[in-house]
């Protein structure tokens, strides 16, 4: 089989054992690998769909795709799908570095993990087989004391994914981290790992993916690299700044939301921004697995610590999101979040929940809009679920529930995920993207509307208008979750088109893929999300956005939801209440999935 092995490995944590099992090449090819591979892994090792996330009961499936470990731009990645402690929905992640493409070299497509361990452990998985191995001495040390003992121990060639303090403590937007550096961050992943007593997995392979027709893939691939090099943000924007440009766009366009989208000023704004960034603690620029693009930063913090990041969604979150124009402090907050092992994004949004709580003077959390006094012991509070860092590891949504009143209007999630830095009244294509997310108030499960209205590209639409964007944002979700798939970076998407990632496909596995048999498998894989969220409880009424955004607004930024999401179910062919239809199962092969 080109492209994929067709064996997963199965690891059961209770009974510590392991076995192989093939895939059958048309599951591969019906779900592409990674992201949709992944959710259709889930429907059959949880037949039973409303399992606690924190239970024996979820399974952990990590999963690579056809792409990867090939010379194809940016595919190194590998996601992960759970279901999540966090919002309660279906969670898929990815991530950078160096873990997917050795995993890959292993000889699996996919890692699924049942059960849960009476003592920690971790896992080290090779192309000559799997070893489960004791914890206790790795139990209680941050994620990149771990990964330098398990390099150490193991091979300096190697990857490791591991959780730090904040998953074994179960802070519910806890994260995992690639190497101690990038993470699979959003969703409480980490938690779902520590209820496990899983805190790491170390993966070292050297078998080589094989390609059906290597000199029609040299061609196509020339034309990828072609296409990164032309294109401004993929060739100069990304290399040169990161993804820190996206500060100086999204402000200038009103979409970068201040102090917990209560605002759209900030005067400290040079302070942070790509300059900030570069003047300051910027050292060098690094780049994840087979990427020609490093869009990385290697940044020293406020204390002299090195290490990677920060990254857009990071310098805005614990940034201006905070009213903090500090950009060193930003960094040192960062790594600290970083080697705690808990989201960056969600951490930046209760804080900024819980300073606006406290301003109004409903609690008070001793923390307040642009003073940095409280803010690491705060997170350090969060990730050892210490102090008023026991509410906090709730994520904004159930800390709102359980404040009371009317708090819940500036909570600014969706089905329990902290929104990310773009303001949907400054890109009304990521309202509709927010609301109808399967992971919940994410910018990438969105549709990533924002390349279109904010970057202009493949070419620019009006932000502020809504006619469309519904539609809009239904196709590019149903694109990425096919790139999520292959499995490549959203940066490269915007450079390469969906017809070329067709034919870098076809060229692998040796059988011929249009760029409209990609698109109808992301559609596939986003209806049977959906479909396993309606089953878990959530329907229309969770296809919304926090009330601020809904009543905060005047003119060309006001929101007007309800006729974007009557026009987003029927583009895609569900009722009015946002199910599928009966037709568009069969049609998508569906049917006897959920």
């Amino acid at each position: 089989m080109y492209g994929y092995w067709g064996r997963l490995l199965e690891v059961d944590l209770e009974s510590r054992t392991a076995k192989e099992r093939s895939i059958s090449q048309d599951v591969l090819y019906k779900f592409l690998g990674g992201r949709g591979f992944a959710v259709y892994l889930y429907t059959q090792y949880v037949p039973e769909l409303n399992v606690d996330p924190l239970s024996p009961q979820n399974p952990i499936i990590l999963a690579t795709g056809p792409l990867t470990g090939t010379q194809t731009p940016t595919a190194g990645r590998a996601t992960i799908t759970m279901r999540s402690p966090l919002t309660g929905t279906i969670f898929t992640g990815n991530a950078g570095g160096i873990f997917g493409a050795l995993m890959k070299f292993t000889g699996y497509d996919a890692l699924v993990i049942t059960g849960s361990s009476e003592q920690p452990v971790y896992l080290y998985v090779s192309d000559e087989g799997i070893e489960i191995k004791s914890a206790e001495d790795l139990w209680g040390k941050s994620t990149k004391e771990v990964t330098k003992l398990l390099k150490d121990r193991h091979s300096r060639a190697s990857a490791v994914l591991t959780i730090g303090v904040g998953g074994e403590r179960g802070v519910l937007f806890s994260s995992v981290l690639v190497d101690g550096e990038r993470g699979f961050g959003r969703g409480g992943v980490g938690a779902v790992w520590g209820a496990k007593k899983l805190k790491a997995i170390v993966v070292k392979g050297r078998k080589k993916v094989t390609v059906a027709d290597m000199e029609r893939f040299k061609q196509v691939l020339y034309e990828a690299d072609k296409s990164i090099k032309q294109s401004p943000l993929t060739s100069k924007a990304l290399p040169s700044m990161g993804t820190s440009y996206t500060m100086d766009i999204a402000y200038n366009a009103g979409a970068l939301p201040i102090k917990n989208f209560s605002q759209t000023e900030f005067e400290g704004l040079e302070k942070v921004d790509s300059k900030g960034l570069k003047e300051g603690p910027f050292i060098r620029a690094t780049a994840c697995w087979g990427c020609p693009i490093r869009c990385g930063r290697i940044s020293r913090d406020s204390d002299g610590n090195i290490g990677e990041g920060p990254e857009y969604e990071t310098m805005w979150a614990l940034g201006p999101n905070l009213g903090i124009d500090d950009i060193f402090f930003i960094t040192k907050m960062n790594h600290l979040c970083n080697e705690y092992g808990i989201d960056t994004i969600s951490t930046g949004g209760v804080l900024a929940f819980a300073m606006e709580v406290t301003e109004r003077g409903i609690r008070d959390y001793g923390l307040s809009f642009g003073k940095k006094d409280g803010l690491i012991k705060a997170i350090e509070e969060i990730a050892k679920r210490e102090g008023k860092g026991e509410e906090l590891a709730l994520g904004t949504r159930r800390l709102a529930e359980r404040i009371g009143g009317n708090v819940k209007e500036f909570a600014m999630n969706v089905k329990g995920l902290e929104l990310p830095a773009y303001d949907p009244r400054g890109a009304k294509g990521m309202a509709v993207g927010y609301a109808t997310s399967n992971r919940g108030g994410c910018h990438l499960h969105s549709g990533y509307t924002v390349s279109s209205e904010l970057f202009g590209l493949p070419k620019r639409v009006d932000p502020l208008m809504s006619t469309g964007k519904a539609t809009l944002a239904a196709k590019r979700q149903d694109d990425s979750a096919a790139e999520d798939s292959l499995i490549v970076c959203r940066f490269a998407g915007i450079a390469i088109t969906m017809s070329m990632w067709s034919r870098l496909l076809s060229a692998v596995v040796g059988e011929k893929f249009t760029a409209d048999d990609l698109s109808v498998a992301g559609e596939r894989i986003h209806n049977l999300e959906r479909l396993i969220n309606l089953k878990l409880g959530f329907d229309r009424k969770d296809d919304t956005l926090p009330g601020r955004l809904l009543r905060e607004g005047e003119g060309d930024r006001k929101i007007d939801l309800e006729p974007m999401l009557e026009e987003y179910y029927s583009f895609r062919g569900w009722d009015e209440n946002g199910v599928p239809t009966k037709e568009k199962i069969i049609e998508l092969g569906l049917e006897g999935l959920v």
